[in-house]
């Protein structure tokens, strides 16, 4: 069973930057991808990034390309996500979730999620 936790979230004024952390843990991560969606209230999940776990390989939207940039610690089972330069419109629930081998951009292709964690950029 995998397991997923997200910390990181707060509260940030327009213009800064947050890291959020997923630490991940219950089996082995070779061939596992790990992405990261928000949701803000009355919107759908939206993909942000996403990592393949073995080659590190990461994915992004072309929109959110030189602000949020993904990374993993293989020695803490952690995958990372840097946001600089937030935006108000940034503010949403944040979670990682896990699938085996490649990352999609879908979140219904994902199996595991963590709690989520609450990012909110004030203006």
């Amino acid at each position: 069973q995998v397991q997923l936790v997200e910390s990181g979230g707060g509260l940030v004024q327009a213009g800064g930057s947050l890291r959020l952390s997923c630490v991940a843990s219950g089996r082995a991560f070779a061939n596992y991808a790990i992405g990261w969606f928000r949701q803000a209230p009355g919107k759908e999940r939206e993909f942000v990034s996403a990592i393949n776990w073995l080659g590190g390989s990461t994915y992004s939207p072309k929109s959110e390309k030189g602000r949020f940039t993904i990374s993993r610690d293989d020695a803490e089972n952690t995958v990372y996500l840097q946001m600089n330069s937030l935006k108000p419109t940034d503010s949403a629930v944040y979670y990682c979730a896990g699938r085996p081998l490649m990352p999609t951009m879908e979140p219904t292709d994902y199996n595991d999620w963590g709690q989520g964690t609450q990012v909110t950029v004030s203006s």
